[in-house]
This record gives C-alpha cells, structure tokens and sequence, in this order.
C-alpha cells in the first residue's frame, strides 16, 4: 500500500523535509524546467519565511536561491545532473546568513541534489530562542531543503 503524498507546489518560501519515519511522503516539482517530481518520506517545515504587512515584502532564503539558480550560471535550467561545491558553497552561505547553520549541504549527494531540492544534513537542534524544529536526535540526520520551482 502506497503512503499518503503531499505536494508542495504551491508552498512558498524555504522549508525543510526533515527524514522521519511519519508514514508521509512529500514531493515537490524541481530541477527547473525539468520539472522533476522527487519523494521523500519525513516531515515539512517552513524556513525563515516571513511577510511585512507595512511594506508588503515578502522575506525568505528562498529569493537568494532562486537567484542563484536562475542567475548567469544555471539560467533555470535547475541543475538536474546535480551542483557542485561551488553552489554547494553559495547555499551554505545563505543559510548561514538566515541563522540556519545546524542545516549542511550534504556533499556526499551533491550530485542527486538540483534547484529547489537540496540534500543536507541535519546537525542538531535549530539554535534559536523558538526553534521551530528540536528533539529528532541522534544527529546528524538527513533532510532536504526545498523550495519554489523557477519554471
């Protein structure tokens, strides 16, 4: 029997597919205009996304990564045959710049990893006053950070 799925099409802003045993499989459309479909069982939670009602403005790591995947070097073309340690090194950078630095680019998967579906390791609790993920020890453990395609 096939688990439940969730699609995250239409989910905005960064967010983590934390690797658990839920009985739940999320997927998300990536790669691009490739428009790939990958699976993974676990359990979702949104990154860093905030919306200023004053301003109108929208706030999430996830417009840096479109930017990188949409800029000069991959131009939307979603790097489906994997990324390399140089946007393994820019993505690191902007989750750190987001106060994510418990979330590592997985190097190991850097090539099954493409724009909006990310491999990472998971090193511990997020480390903030509210964190909104904590106790899935032993770390480190797997996840995937995903976001808006830019098809």
């Amino acid at each position: 029997m096939s688990k439940p799925k969730i699609d995250l099409y239409d989910s905005v802003g960064l967010g983590l597919i934390i690797c658990f045993e839920s009985g739940v499989v999320f997927s998300n459309q990536t790669g691009g205009g490739s428009c790939l479909h990958p699976e993974i069982e676990g359990v979702y939670v949104p990154l860093r996304n905030d919306y200023t009602e004053e301003e109108k403005t929208f706030m999430s790591p996830e417009l840096d990564l479109a930017e990188h995947f949409e800029g000069s070097k991959w131009q939307g073309a979603g790097a489906t045959n994997g990324i390399d340690p140089e946007d393994s090194d820019t993505i690191q950078s902007i989750l750190n710049n987001a106060g994510l630095e418990s979330i590592e680019i997985d190097r190991n998967k850097l090539h099954l990893s493409h724009e909006a579906w990310i491999y990472v390791k998971i090193n511990g609790d997020e480390s903030k006053e509210f964190p909104v993920f904590e106790g899935f020890s032993p770390y480190p453990i797997p996840g995937v950070l995903t976001w808006s395609n830019s098809d």
